[in-house]
């Protein structure tokens, strides 16, 4: 579609989904709460990806122009956006970092953190939450086949570190769940 809009989720969750010329898909996050989606067009004048409700999600559609007149007044919105961008450019640079580095088992255990991050920026249990997602959503967001999310949450299960019941997570040792990533240092300090 054409560019004229960013998206702020006011509740729920979502993927983004960028789609090829042949029909695959590849999933670039899953926004929530807070979250801007749409920034993506701003360049080109169109949405590259798709965004998808994983649940009851609710936004704020905020035209463009209207932004950018209003930052224009209010410096504090100004300001407010730019945190918005450097956050999203962050959680890039923290996935390219995930995927450059970690294998399967560190992967997942870096999602699973950053998803307690976030739902505890958000006033809810960093310890105790259901996956909106699917394990083949993870995957494809993940660089992973299904099968081989479904084996990463087992052997976290199996070691003691996380209890998997279905769509149902919890963080049973989350500096076990750290470990998992880099037994060291060097654990960019957004995921951690």
């Amino acid at each position: 579609d054409k560019f004229h809009s960013l998206y702020v989720v006011r509740s729920g969750c979502f993927k983004t989904v960028y789609t090829d010329l042949s029909g695959s898909e590849q999933v670039l996050g899953f926004p929530m709460c807070g979250d801007l989606m749409g920034a993506d067009g701003i360049d080109s004048g169109h949405y590259s990806s798709t965004a998808v409700s994983l649940d009851t999600s609710e936004v704020v559609i905020v035209p463009l122009a209207s932004l950018a007149r209003l930052a224009y007044e209010c410096p504090s919105l100004e300001a407010l956006l730019y945190r918005i961008l450097s956050r999203e450019l962050v959680r890039v640079q923290n996935m390219t970092w995930t995927l450059g580095t970690l294998g399967a088992e560190g992967r997942v255990a870096a999602f699973l953190l950053s998803l307690s991050a976030r739902l505890g920026a958000l006033g809810y249990s960093r310890c105790s939450f259901n996956l909106r997602m699917t394990r083949q959503e993870i995957g494809s967001y993940l660089g992973l086949k299904l099968e081989t999310v479904s084996r990463a949450l087992s052997a976290l299960n199996t070691a003691g570190i996380i209890q998997v019941h279905q769509r149902s997570i919890d963080i049973v040792d989350a500096a076990a769940l750290r470990g998992v990533i880099d037994p060291g240092a060097g654990v960019p300090a957004s995921i951690a």
